[in-house]
């Protein structure tokens, strides 16, 4: 598994994106507008992104525009985001790490290919987990490794 920041940005994650990019000599990738994506009606803004992230060495930093209605206040606006290569262990450590704190959304398939959930921690901390479908390896694979 991998831990990475997300940002949330009022309205200027492009900006930032290009902002880290060249602070870190990164690779910006996968930039994807509200416009033509299933959450295109809540922003009136569809140019704003709804995710992109920007790689550099073994880092990842991925960002996106909240909208207006679901901005977190100022210093508050990160989430970790932890990316699996197994479903399996993603459900385990999900309902280890909601454990006295709250879900915010069930763990569940999702348009861009994965499965994905969010919760905050019994102290506080946001966390996104997500499992791409074709990078989760199968059992035979997992006993092949070992």
């Amino acid at each position: 598994m991998r831990l990475s920041p997300y940002i949330f940005f009022p309205g200027t994650a492009e900006e930032a994106l290009h902002f880290y990019s060249d602070i870190f000599g990164g690779t910006i990738s996968d930039i994807n507008r509200y416009e033509g994506s299933p959450l295109e009606n809540i922003t009136d803004d569809k140019q704003k992104i709804m995710h992109a992230s920007v790689s550099f060495g073994n880092s990842l930093i991925m960002v996106c525009d909240a909208t207006h209605d679901k901005m977190p206040p100022q210093g508050s606006n990160i989430q970790l985001f932890l990316e699996f290569t197994n479903v399996k262990e993603m459900n385990e450590r999900f309902i280890k790490i909601a454990e006295g704190g709250k879900v915010t959304m069930e763990l569940q398939d999702m348009f861009w290919g994965a499965r994905f959930g969010m919760l905050t921690d019994k102290f506080g901390v946001n966390w996104m987990f997500n499992c791409e479908k074709k990078a989760e390896s199968s059992p035979n694979d997992q006993v092949n490794k070992h």
